[in-house]
């Protein structure tokens, strides 16, 4: 069944008339008139529309072509697949059939198809889709070839030979089988001795008198009447998508049928012109599922081919298959029929079932994005293009035309670009709804919850609905968040006992039930450094047996930096899942110019079949606490302090972002705060961390005391890192501190990109989009496509600039011309619009 996508009826752009609660049927049926012609403008619509009351026609429109090769127009005459629309005709000449004593609904199916291999699959089951079995195009698929026309007796040979295992006991569940209903034309063939259209003709058509009404299949001998070909729209073009190899098959669908003669089949249905009214009682009557001696029977609201809603006061079915999408709906209550027919995989049909059901209508709204160099985030080169948005997606790109009245944005040759992606963001700390530090540099989703830190899921969901937000958000779930909880806060400087990891466990699985990402850690931090790899491993199984990832703050980017790494490529080797190092770097004086050695290292073990990635930010100074530069947690040790200003950071480039027990040293540099205190760097380094360890003892509830940007990495290093085919692009930045909180991702694009042109645009673009939803697992997102989130970023390619510095860390990026999120413009002309559509990404 098709998902037709929703939103807000469209104010200005779409006239429709949109209060229909309490119109009497005239008025619904003009608001029908007006959506259906303004969808039909917008490629949205073609196909055939009836309206009946009480048996007489109240409406019909017949708009667009019945063959896109002939042009030829289409009429109420017009006989269209009616794709799973056909399953009540089916379902029909099964009721004749045990009408007339051949069959018993609930005998099993083995009696009259003898190699049938299942023997508690009974006709009802069929009829109900309460079977268990598999849907057979995956047999045919699997077992047949690509020249090989399927049919009903090759489908049941399939399931002779193979017989693939049930999806569940039979009876015991409902779920939708179209399997069963070819299994059932193979039943109506074999008891009436004819084939089944054959038997169609005899016993619906000719007796209801049908003019257009029909059964055709793959290579079929029957000929035709009126018959409509089914076409996709693909990028501003239609293409045929009609029959294919599998529709040498009766049942599931290939039923044709006119809307006029639709109409007369659903008055039948208040007959007894094809069967008693007791035998269409019981089709009408939801299936009743068998129970456990534990629980209680339950029904689904599915009858013999029909979904019944409303307690039986309206019963409908959708169809869906190549270029088909049908829908017949008969509300019993009123003697109201409405009958929706389209050849151009478009879905009218919800949109009609409720404005006629006096809800009010939402149509889809679209916008078109022209003359614009489209950079997909695929990596392929890019191309002048234009894109045509749907609500929140992309619906087409290529040489598309406006269509009346169709909102506009003219590109001027610029570029346009998936959103980017940050893999490794801490801009929710403090979050604003606008967020111009993340949207500036063209991020439209962040991902959160790193470094073992963040906040459980359900906190970050409750944040989102009371203040939303104009970005996207995804989270992984920390480890050390976890240690605090199962250990408490001064619990954590030791190795986990077996019942704490136990509880880490239970807790991790109720994050990933509710939609993390992930588990992250951050190793060097003191709330995870002291736990053992075991633990470790054992709570990266639990996200790997989930679908779930790891993503990691190493235990060590510095003196241990060959042990941190071997950790993670064992952790991604047992449990099998994706790892990813976090804001891969070389912070030890001693091993810059060591790039390629580490990439070498990785490359090794994803040959091993370890799926190993990392990400990077475009600096050579990181920011973390002064803490981290003691790798061995000896913070009073002259020794280590002395190795620290010698290999780990440079005193007079590194940077006191804050420091609560003397806030006139932010901004300063250590050797500028060594200098005022007269002493040498290594000594101010262990007077700093002393004095920020004694601010917090006295202030237990204040966070952020201390933070320091240090300068510890060499430049060919980063962009060796930068340009690995399987690093994706992060900020790791915040709303404040770094200056990569506000320019990381246009700091690719201008230096390294344009300025040293160590990579291609698009591949620079591919590492901020497509490659990072890879690495994530987000699925919808990172490309430029049809069917992917509109999360877009309009950008010039020759200006794009960062302009965060030292000194200056919130100035906006320049050359991000706008972005859009879920097809909404939320940043244009380096302002906010305001608007906030971001949503929190499960996963």
């Amino acid at each position: 069944m098709f998902r037709y996508l929703l939103v807000c009826a469209l104010i200005g752009q779409l006239a429709v008339p949109t209060q229909t609660i309490g119109q009497p049927l005239t008025g619904r049926l003009k608001t029908l008139d007006s959506a259906l012609t303004l969808l039909h403008e917008r490629a949205m619509f073609n196909g055939v529309v009836l309206v009946a009351e009480q048996g007489k026609v109240r409406y019909t429109k017949a708009l667009g072509t019945a063959n896109i090769a002939t042009n030829e127009p289409l009429t109420t005459k017009s006989a269209f697949n009616l794709a799973s629309v056909s399953k009540q005709f089916i379902a029909m000449m099964i009721m004749q059939l045990q009408e007339r004593g051949k069959l018993r609904y609930d005998e099993l199916v083995g009696t009259y198809l003898p190699v049938f291999p299942y023997d508690t699959i009974t006709v009802r089951h069929l009829l109900t889709h309460t079977s268990g079995l598999p849907e057979y195009f995956d047999l045919a698929q699997q077992y047949t070839g690509p020249l090989d026309t399927l049919t009903n007796a090759g489908m049941l040979h399939l399931l002779h030979q193979d017989k693939p295992p049930l999806v569940f006991r039979p009876g015991s569940r409902w779920d939708y089988c179209n399997t069963g209903y070819v299994l059932l034309g193979s039943i109506i063939a074999k008891l009436s001795g004819l084939p089944v259209e054959t038997f169609f003709e005899q016993n619906i058509a000719r007796p209801l008198k049908l003019k257009n009404t029909y059964i055709y299949y793959y290579k079929s001998s029957t000929t035709p009447r009126n018959r409509v070909y089914g076409f996709n729209r693909e990028d501003g073009k239609n293409v045929l998508n009609d029959l294919i190899r599998l529709d040498g098959v009766i049942g599931d669908g290939n039923v044709y049928s006119s809307a006029e003669d639709l109409l007369v089949w659903d008055q039948a249905l208040y007959t007894e012109k094809l069967v008693k009214a007791s035998t269409l009682r019981e089709a009408f009557t939801p299936v009743k599922l068998s129970s456990r001696s534990d629980e209680p029977g339950k029904t689904y609201p599915y009858g013999f081919g029909w979904f019944i809603d409303e307690g039986g006061k309206v019963l409908k079915h959708t169809g869906s298959w190549a270029g088909f999408r049908t829908l017949i709906v008969r509300y019993i209550d009123k003697k109201q029929t409405l009958i929706v027919l389209t050849n151009g995989t478009n879905a009218a049909g919800r949109m009609a079932d409720e404005i006629l059901s006096g809800k009010r209508p939402q149509l889809p709204k679209t916008q078109l994005i022209t003359n614009i160099r489209l950079i997909d985030g695929t990596g392929a080169a890019s191309r002048k293009a234009a894109v045509r948005l749907r609500n929140d997606r992309v619906w087409e790109t290529g040489d598309l035309t406006a269509f009346p009245n169709e909102p506009v944005t003219d590109g001027r040759g610029l570029a346009l670009a998936p959103g980017f992606i940050d893999s490794h963001s801490h801009h929710d700390w403090a979050l604003k709804p606008d967020a111009i530090p993340v949207v500036n540099q063209g991020i439209t989703t962040i991902v959160v919850g790193q470094d073992g830190g963040g906040v459980p899921f359900d906190t970050l969901q409750v944040r989102l609905k009371q203040q939303p937000v104009s970005v996207n958000m995804a989270s992984y779930t920390g480890h050390a968040m976890l240690r605090q909880q199962a250990m408490g806060i001064n619990g954590l400087y030791r190795t986990a006992k077996p019942d704490e990891v136990a509880r880490m466990k239970t807790l991790l699985r109720t994050e990933l039930q509710n939609g993390s990402l992930g588990l992250s850690t951050g190793l060097e931090y003191e709330a995870a450094f002291f736990s053992n790899r075991d633990e470790v491993i054992q709570l990266a199984q639990v996200a790997a047996d989930s679908g779930g990832r790891y993503i990691s703050h190493i235990r060590s980017e510095d003196m241990m930096l060959d042990d941190a790494v071997d950790e993670i490529i064992q952790i991604g080797r047992v449990t099998k899942m994706p790892v990813q190092i976090s804001h891969l770097k070389i912070a030890l004086r001693d091993k810059w110019g060591q790039s390629a050695r580490l990439l070498a290292q990785l490359e090794k073990a994803r040959a091993e079949g370890v799926n190993i990635t990392a990400d990077c930010y475009p600096y050579d100074y990181w920011m973390s606490t002064l803490r981290v530069l003691f790798p061995k947690r000896d913070y009073t040790n002259p020794a280590s302090a002395e190795f620290a200003v010698n290999q780990l950071f440079d005193p007079a480039q590194s940077v006191l972002v804050r420091f609560a027990a003397n806030p006139t040293y932010a901004g300063k540099t250590v050797g500028d705060i060594a200098k005022l205190r007269q002493e040498k760097p290594a000594q101010t380094l262990m007077g700093l961390v002393a004095e920020a360890s004694a601010f917090s003892k006295k202030n237990p509830d204040a966070s952020g005391v201390e933070g320091i940007m240090g300068k510890s990495m060499d430049e060919p290093d980063v962009a060796n890192f930068l340009t690995w085919p399987h690093t994706n692009i992060c900020s790791d930045g915040a709303n404040d501190g770094h200056p990569r909180g506000y320019g990381a991702f246009t700091r690719v694009l201008g230096r390294y990109v344009r300025d040293q042109k160590i990579m291609p645009l698009e591949t620079a673009i591919y590492k901020m989009t497509g490659l990072s939803a890879e690495h994530l697992g987000l699925k919808g997102r990172g490309l430029i496509a049809p069917g992917y989130y509109a999360d877009l970023v309009l950008f010039n390619p020759d200006t794009v600039q960062d302009n965060a510095r030292i000194g200056d860390n919130r100035a906006l990026s320049t050359g991000i011309e706008a972005v859009w999120v879920a097809g909404q413009l939320v940043y244009q002309g380096q302002k906010s619009t305001g608007a906030h559509p971001g949503v929190l990404i499960r996963r």
